[in-house]
């Protein structure tokens, strides 16, 4: 008798079971063949974009190699297409950092054009928008107002920014160079105040010290 009941709820669970399936089974395998295809898509996304930046690589480096060789002209012109056509947004932004420090020498205006652009994309992320700025300001410290300046390098200060000591000194100079000697000496204490500030900033910034005291002098 045991037997007999135990081949009973077999049976009924059997039915049960067959039962769910028709009801849900369509939509179990339809599932299953939808996470197949995603993570399929997802591979072959990802292999894609792995192409893409091994090719931005060998064509940034191509170009690097233009601008070591002294062809400034072909350097650029490799650059301004990486630019606007590399696989990665890391490689675009880099091409145009080296772009716009191709184009120094030749086109400073359409450098720091360059530069301003990248320190304006919050795309870009935080370094690169930095050093962009930094870098246009060095083009800057010997022709732009001590306004403009602070404008542009003023947030780079800051005790946690990478390019905080470099930002600190084009300030410094640029306030030394329009004869505002506060803000000259503040910067260049600021400067030597902080242990993190590299030697050979620290004694720059006390010689132009000496040159402030002996210009009010």
């Amino acid at each position: 008798m045991a037997d007999i009941f135990h081949e009973v709820d077999e049976d009924i669970r059997r039915e049960r079971l067959k039962k769910l399936w028709d009801r849900f089974g369509p939509y179990v395998l339809g599932l299953a063949l939808l996470l197949v295809v995603g993570i399929g898509g997802w591979r072959a996304y990802e292999y894609w974009q792995t192409q893409k930046a091994q090719e931005a690589s060998v064509q940034f480096e191509a170009a690097v190699a233009l601008a070591d060789a002294g062809k400034q002209a072909e350097a650029e012109a490799a650059f301004a297409k990486l630019a606007e056509n590399a696989g990665t947004a890391g490689y675009r932004t880099m091409a145009r950092l080296r772009q716009a420090a191709a184009l120094t020498q030749s086109d400073p205006k359409a450098a720091v054009a360059i530069f301003d652009a990248v320190a304006a994309d919050s795309g870009a992320g935080r370094s690169f928008q930095d050093l962009a700025a930094l870098r246009a300001g060095i083009i800057l410290v010997d022709t732009a107002t001590l306004d403009d300046m602070k404008q542009r390098l003023e947030p780079l200060t800051g005790p946690q920014r990478a390019f905080r000591h470099s930002a600190r000194e084009l300030l410094a100079l640029s306030a030394w160079r329009t004869g505002n000697m506060a803000d000259a000496k503040r910067w260049s204490d600021l400067i030597i105040n902080d242990a993190e500030s590299p030697i050979g900033m620290r004694q720059r910034m006390e010689s132009l010290l000496a040159l402030t005291s002996e210009a009010k002098g």
